[in-house]
């Protein structure tokens, strides 16, 4: 979430040309209020439009369902004329940020409600070992091999998938093993796999907090989400 101020401002120009509304839903206006093009009339039109357009998605995808008309013009004209602000920049960034956290909470709860049911479940099977931060694996194999430490770069095998089967990563459907750091993965990951003697595998079983937290990762993986992988720990590469 970069710059966000700036984002946000960008926001504000669409919505300013709306001073007369108080309070929206950002959802599909009905057919009869549906804009057409014959309402950009120049560049400056476009311009605005298509900027409240994107900020508008980003702030959906977050959770936002309402925006304070009113507010939010006399923030962009306050701005654009010079005035005194009710909130100075850093109040705005913390606010937006505060906002966009709390959108991502509730966007997020039931997923996270869904993989902590999961895991108390799968913690009671036998050979689940369970870390104190919460990770839970399990050992298919045990190698003979020492163990990386958290500079090591390795070289795995895995696939990923979600608590309901679904299979979202595999770098043995690719044909080819992933190397990386290991302090530049998930922590789920990098805890994990310094359990592993290099010739292991075993099966993680990470909650969001030891994964992609609140935000998730793209399109394959919500927010909130607990994952499972099964990893071969192939080598330390020196």
């Amino acid at each position: 979430m970069k710059r966000i101020v700036l984002v946000f401002l960008t926001f504000l120009i669409f919505w300013g040309s709306f001073a007369q509304k108080k309070t929206i839903k950002t959802q599909k206006a009905p057919a009869s209020t549906k804009a057409t093009r014959d309402e950009l009339k120049n560049a400056l039109d476009s311009m605005s439009y298509a900027l409240g357009v994107l900020d508008a998605t980003f702030f959906k995808q977050q959770g936002m369902e309402k925006v304070n008309f009113e507010m939010m013009n006399k923030g962009f004209d306050d701005v654009l004329n010079g005035k005194s602000t009710l909130l100075t920049p850093q109040q705005c960034d913390m606010t937006v940020r505060e906002q966009i956290q709390a959108f991502m909470r509730t966007k997020s709860q039931a997923t996270i409600d869904e993989g902590n049911k999961f895991l108390a479940e799968n913690s009671k099977r036998p050979g689940v070992t369970i870390t104190p931060s919460g990770l839970q694996y399990e050992v298919i194999t045990m190698g003979t091999g020492p163990r990386p430490v958290d500079t090591s770069v390795v070289k795995v095998q895995y696939d990923g998938y979600l608590i309901n089967g679904k299979k979202f990563d595999s770098s043995r459907d690719r044909g080819q093993p992933a190397s990386f750091t290991l302090n530049q993965v998930i922590r789920g990951w990098t805890e994990g796999l310094k359990l592993m003697p290099v010739g292991s595998r075993f099966k993680f079983y990470i909650p969001y907090t030891l994964g992609y937290g609140e935000q998730g990762a793209g399109n394959a993986i919500a927010g909130g989400s607990a994952l499972i992988f099964d990893v071969e720990l192939l080598e330390i590469v020196k």
